[in-house]
């Protein structure tokens, strides 16, 4: 009898050692993976901030910034914008003309209908009236749905303004998840064109 104890001691005891490394080891890799989103979250940041840069009305002159950076107008924003939301999202975008669009600067068309789009590039947080333009337009025109799009964020007055609006307010980090993902689906289409394509 007294073996059988020394045995149960002995496997409670190894079960508890092996127990306690895998625990270890659990945080470790659960430590690593907290490490690798928050630098993910700030690589977001960061890109968000770049294109902010990027498109901005420049008072400063360009001339002076060097020439591995790119640096294109707001209107130029508008493009970029419509191309990654066609990317990510499918369907079709036309950017509207700079002058007497109404507050709309692009159309998105989907299977489920028309969607407007209006986009900022700014550095703070956006405040309630572009929901308001773009909602006005949905409702004039009949779009299912719209978009607000901006470098920045949102104020909370906006946020709480654009509920139930069918408006998707896109913020900086957002655009930068839409626009990686948008060049992950045009990855995958040269892989389906190209199946040797690595």
């Amino acid at each position: 009898m007294i073996y059988i104890e020394i045995l149960v001691a002995l496997l409670l005891a190894g079960a508890f050692f092996h127990f306690h490394i895998n625990k270890k080891k659990t945080d470790y890799q659960t430590q690593l993976l907290a490490q690798h989103i928050d630098k993910s979250e700030e690589m977001k940041r960061t890109l968000a901030m770049g294109l902010y840069l990027r498109f901005k009305s420049d008072t400063e002159d360009v001339n002076t910034l060097s020439s591995s950076y790119i640096k294109q107008n707001p209107l130029m924003f508008e493009y970029f914008v419509a191309e990654v939301i066609e990317r990510a999202m499918g369907g079709n975008t036309w950017v509207s003309p700079s002058s007497g669009d109404f507050g709309v600067d692009f159309e998105h068309t989907t299977e489920d209908g028309l969607f407007l789009g209006q986009v900022k590039c700014y550095k703070g947080d956006l405040p309630f009236d572009p929901i308001a333009l773009v909602h006005s337009n949905m409702v004039k025109r009949g779009a299912v749905g719209g978009y607000v799009i901006t470098t920045g964020s949102f104020t909370p007055s906006a946020r709480e303004y654009a509920e139930g609006l069918n408006i998707e307010l896109v913020e900086g980090v957002k655009l930068v998840e839409l626009w990686l993902e948008g060049l992950e689906n045009a990855e995958q289409e040269i892989r389906d064109v190209i199946p040797d394509y690595i």
